[in-house]
């Protein structure tokens, strides 16, 4: 995301930012950033009619800059499209005051996004937006025989960039040859699709993961064809390759390999490996010590009020909300756990781990010590009433 002008009275919190998405990523960032209720300029497509002089009316597309109070947003996450739809608030020749009217972000075009109050979630979501070293640093390979997943995990979302499915013809007494055809294509499409969607100059690391031995058999016939074709960046990128078993070649198995420590320690630095070992921590403290681990509002509200939250995890679709009070609450709770030297992890809806997290009622709290059961049932009681 590209900040192109900022102006926030970080004091009162009411400023505007023009910005320009410049990939798909930044579109997720952009939905996170604007909210019902913001003020939004943008350019956009208007069909308008026009009558001439002889009565004739004659109907044409336009590009014109509105205005708009925010009521509606929506993002489609295959598409990174994001659509937002409000009353126009400032006056236009071609649309009326009042009027209502939709307009789709689009890419490498600026945008102005106006709030009456930028909350510290809203600036540090804008900060990690505009920062230029968060990119996919992982790409994965996720395979069975005839079927392939090529992802990207970037700092906020797992990007699903090619699937590859194809008919093997099985093997056949005294005769493999369709059934070797078969494999030697579905590894060629592979192949070609990790060439055509991994950005090696970023990716720290490449999974391939899958049950069984195809992984290690893939693994062997690209390289093979590599040095057959002096295929440089396979060739001079061997070593970002690290395969692992996997229970499944199906999306849903990138949550496994994210959790096995070989890959945690390749990718000790990223943000996707932290926010799922900050997962695994909870689950492995809720069996150990369950007075330590804690989920759902009320409860983490009230370890926070004994200070007693070393990790919080939240999901962003709890920033999401229409209503500005429960917004608010969150951020609250967010400010109070930093002050008290506490560790926040967002969780991107988006990701493997945020969709579990989000089982949890997305939000959890990892803590310095244990709270009593008649502390938390007070809580309850407290909430009830």
């Amino acid at each position: 995301m590209k900040c192109i002008h900022r102006s926030i009275d970080y004091r009162h919190g009411e400023g505007e930012v023009v910005l320009m998405a410049e990939e798909p990523e930044d579109m997720w960032h952009a939905y996170n950033l604007i909210q019902v209720g913001d003020t939004l300029k943008s350019t956009t497509i208007r069909k308008v009619q026009t009558q001439s002089a002889t009565g004739s009316v004659a109907n044409s597309k336009i590009r014109t800059t509105l205005t708009l109070k925010l009521e509606d947003i929506d993002f489609d996450t295959q598409a990174c499209v994001l659509r937002v739809k409000g009353r126009n608030v400032q006056e236009n020749q071609y649309v009326k005051m009042g009027a209502y009217h939709t307009i789709d972000l689009e890419m490498n075009r600026k945008f102005t996004l106006r709030k009456v109050e930028w909350d510290s979630v809203a600036v540090d979501r804008l900060e990690l937006a505009c920062d230029p070293t968060q990119s996919a640093d992982l790409a994965a390979v996720i395979m069975q025989e005839g079927l392939a997943y090529i992802c990207l995990v970037t700092s906020s979302m797992t990007l699903t960039r090619a699937k590859i499915e194809i008919n093997i013809p099985r093997k056949r007494r005294g005769d493999c040859s369709q059934h070797d055809k078969g494999i030697k294509r579905y590894y060629d499409q592979v192949m070609q699709a990790i060439i055509r969607h991994v950005n090696f100059d970023v990716v720290k690391c490449v999974l391939v993961a899958s049950p069984g031995f195809l992984k290690n058999q893939f693994f062997e016939w690209m390289i093979a064809e590599a040095v057959k074709n002096d295929n440089r960046l396979l060739m001079d990128n061997k070593s970002k390759f690290l395969l692992i078993h996997s229970s499944s070649g199906h999306k849903h198995a990138l949550k496994e390999l994210l959790s096995d420590a070989s890959v945690g320690h390749r990718l000790a630095d990223t943000k996707a490996a932290s926010e799922v070992r900050a997962l695994d921590s909870f689950y492995q403290m809720l069996q150990t010590d369950p007075n330590r681990a804690l989920y759902g509002y009320n409860h983490v509200e009230k370890a926070n009020s004994l200070q007693a939250i070393e990790t919080l995890l939240i999901s962003d679709e709890l920033f999401r909300a229409r209503d500005v009070a429960t917004r608010k609450k969150y951020v609250a709770l967010v400010d109070s756990v930093k002050n008290n030297n506490g560790d926040v992890k967002v969780f991107s809806s988006l990701h493997v781990s945020g969709e579990q997290l989000g089982q949890l009622t997305g939000i959890a709290a990892l803590l310095r010590f244990p709270i009593d059961d008649d502390l938390i049932a007070d809580s309850d009681s407290d909430s009830d009433t």
